[in-house]
């Protein structure tokens, strides 16, 4: 069998890994599960805590042992975790089954990003992220309407289909995945497997240390972590019980959320194109100013969707927060990387990156649940608009110039 190159497997693979859609699972908890406000957080709480306490050592993992293996465990363990939540019914076992996916995700981590760097080079490297973030809007188009129109009839089912996805990219990925710009160190050098990893993540840990651009960047993930929690757990329950749908026609709830979500798709499609061109034109410079714009845009539309009495003025803020999260994950992948040479703690560093933004989601998630438990759904999204103020200050502060990074082709060697 011919394999394909890396690039176009990445391309694809974002494509069906994006194809999984939130919008089904989220109404499937509320309206058939019947989660309250503090279970939803926490649904995300033992996810994100999880995440915290994998993260860095399957980052490790991949660094020390292979990022094709890392990749096909977590993608077959995050498509049978999704496709479980389908078949149980008890909130408890639900959360537990979300903590599983939340390690499986962790072997993702990092791992993607290292893979495809190690393989296309890291200088193509930051154009094959702008362009995957289209296929991968492309993925969730065509996963939404295969998942809203067997949720319509099932959300049970609509829910085990976006497991299905998962797991066949995992397959995928057994069946088509290469791994040749990755090199384990020479049997004769390694001692044992734990001396290893714990070498690994030392390394990592100083590099990001020395780095002042990837300690801004973590920090920001810390912020931006604690924000989308109370976000993605209550945007649905926000329509549900606060706003209400549009009275047009006698459309479900599942429908118009998959429509809101479409739009939003399109929205990002359309936007991740004209960034594209920008990029190109303008050069990489131009990330810091544009993420500093996308994220005070991202925070004003969180304020308008929170106080929206209106499921109009609500559609226009989601649509807004979804527009300038879809332009943000590229960029923010994109700096990244460019600030990491060392192929050899690269998914280390990724995932350190990862585990900040799960601090942040497992340290404002309960607090978030609490406020929307005692003060109702809006002023939890409030709350959760105002922890991502720090993040545009920390933008803010990369755009007025700081010291220029050290030579890191410079740092002491780790002792091995």
């Amino acid at each position: 069998m011919r394999r394909p190159r890396a690039e176009s497997l990445y391309y694809w693979l974002t494509f069906g890994l994006r194809m999984p859609t939130w919008v089904v699972m989220a109404v499937y908890l509320v309206r058939d599960l019947h989660l309250s406000p503090l279970q939803l957080v926490l649904m995300g709480t033992a996810m994100e805590g999880a995440v915290f306490l994998f993260e860095v050592p399957t980052g490790v993992v991949a660094d020390t042992y292979s990022r094709r293996l890392s990749l096909i465990v977590g993608y077959l363990g995050m498509g049978a975790t999704w496709l479980a939540v389908g078949l149980v019914s008890t909130p408890g076992l639900v959360i537990a089954l979300w903590a599983l996916w939340g390690i499986a995700y962790t072997f993702t981590s990092g791992a993607e990003e290292a893979w495809v760097a190690d393989e296309v080079g890291v200088e193509r490297a930051s154009r094959v992220f702008l362009r995957a973030a289209r296929y991968g809007q492309a993925g969730a188009v065509v996963g939404l309407v295969l998942q809203v129109a067997v949720g319509v009839a099932s959300l049970r089912a609509g829910v085990m289909l976006g497991g299905a996805f998962t797991l066949a990219c995992g397959l995928g990925c057994i069946l088509l995945m290469e791994e040749h710009g990755f090199t384990r160190r020479p049997r004769a050098k390694r001692r044992s497997p734990l001396h290893e990893m714990r070498a690994t993540a030392g390394a990592g840990a100083r590099y990001a240390r020395a780095a002042p651009v990837i300690v801004l960047l973590i920090a920001v993930a810390v912020f931006a972590g604690a924000s989308s929690e109370g976000f993605d757990r209550l945007k649905e329950a926000h329509f549900l019980r606060d706003v209400g749908l549009p009275a047009i026609g006698h459309l479900s709830p599942v429908l118009w959320f998959g429509i809101f979500w479409l739009v939003g798709m399109i929205n990002g499609f359309v936007g991740t194109t004209l960034l594209i061109r920008r990029v190109e034109r303008e050069g990489l410079g131009v990330i810091s100013t544009a993420l500093l714009a996308i994220t005070g845009f991202q925070l004003a539309a969180l304020v308008v969707f929170a106080a929206a009495w209106s499921a109009w003025a609500a559609a226009a803020g989601l649509l807004g927060v979804f527009l300038a999260r879809n332009l943000a994950a590229p960029l923010y992948t994109i700096w990244l990387n460019e600030q990491i040479t060392d192929s050899s703690v690269r998914a280390t560093v990724f995932s350190i990156c990862g585990q900040s933004d799960a601090i942040g989601q497992a340290a404002g998630g309960p607090v978030l649940g609490a406020i929307g438990n005692l003060w109702g759904i809006r002023a939890a999204l409030l709350a959760a608009a105002a922890a991502l103020a720090p993040a545009a200050a920390l933008f803010a502060r990369a755009t007025g110039g700081h010291d220029p990074d050290p030579a890191l082709e410079e740092l002491p060697e780790p002792a091995s």
